[in-house]
C-alpha cells in the first residue's frame, strides 16, 4: 500500500511543478507586456513633449492658422490624459490626424521649413515616431505571447484559475498613422 503512496506523491509532485513552471511562464509574459507598454509611454510623452515646441515655432510663421494650432495641441492634452492600449489609440489616432493638418499646414510655409529650430525639432519627432514604432512592435510581440499562453492549453487552464487576461494590441487603425512621418 505504501508504494501507492509514493506514486500519488510523486504524481502531485510534478503536477505541481508543472502548475508552478505554467505560472511563472505566465507572469514572465505579463512582466514583458507592463513593460513593453511602458516603452509606449516613454515615447509617447517624448512626442507629447515635443509638439508644444512645434505648435510655438509654427505659431512664428502662421500665426493666422489658429484653429489648427489649438486643435492640435487639444488633441495633445487628450493623449497626454489617456491611460492604457485601448484610450491611448483612440487619443493617438486624433493626435495623428492633427499633426497631419499641422504639417500640410506647414507646407504652405517655405521659410518655415529653412528654421533652424523647426529642422531640430522635426528631426527629434522623427527620431521619436522610429523609437515609438520599435515600442509598439515590441509591445505587440509581448502581448501576442501573453495571449497565445492565456488561450493555449494547459496555460490556460493555470490563466483562468489565476483570473490572467488577454492584452491588448496597440494597433493603428488610421491610414494617417500607418503611413511612415514625411516631415521636408
Amino acid at each position: 500500500m505504501k508504494w501507492y503512496l509514493v506514486v500519488i506523491s510523486a504524481f502531485l509532485a510534478v503536477d505541481l511543478l508543472i502548475f508552478a513552471l505554467i505560472y511563472n511562464r505566465l507572469i514572465r509574459r505579463r512582466n514583458k507586456v507592463r513593460e513593453g507598454w511602458s516603452g509606449i509611454e516613454v515615447q509617447l510623452k517624448r512626442r507629447h513633449d515635443l509638439i508644444p515646441s512645434l505648435v510655438n515655432v509654427v505659431k512664428g510663421y502662421a500665426s493666422h492658422e489658429r484653429e489648427v494650432l489649438e486643435e492640435v495641441t487639444a488633441e495633445r492634452s487628450a493623449a497626454v490624459k489617456a491611460s492604457g492600449a485601448e484610450a491611448a489609440k483612440v487619443a493617438e489616432e486624433k493626435l495623428a490626424g492633427g499633426m497631419g493638418r499641422l504639417l500640410a499646414l506647414i507646407e504652405g510655409y517655405p521659410e518655415l521649413k529653412s528654421d533652424k529650430n523647426y529642422r531640430d525639432l522635426i528631426t527629434e519627432l522623427v527620431k521619436t515616431e522610429d523609437e515609438l514604432q520599435y515600442a509598439r512592435r515590441y509591445y505587440n510581440g509581448a502581448t501576442r505571447e501573453l495571449n497565445n499562453a492565456v488561450e493555449s492549453f494547459p496555460s490556460n487552464v493555470v490563466a483562468s484559475f489565476f483570473k490572467f487576461q488577454k492584452g491588448v494590441f496597440f494597433e493603428v487603425s488610421s491610414e494617417a498613422e500607418r503611413m511612415a512621418p514625411r516631415f521636408s
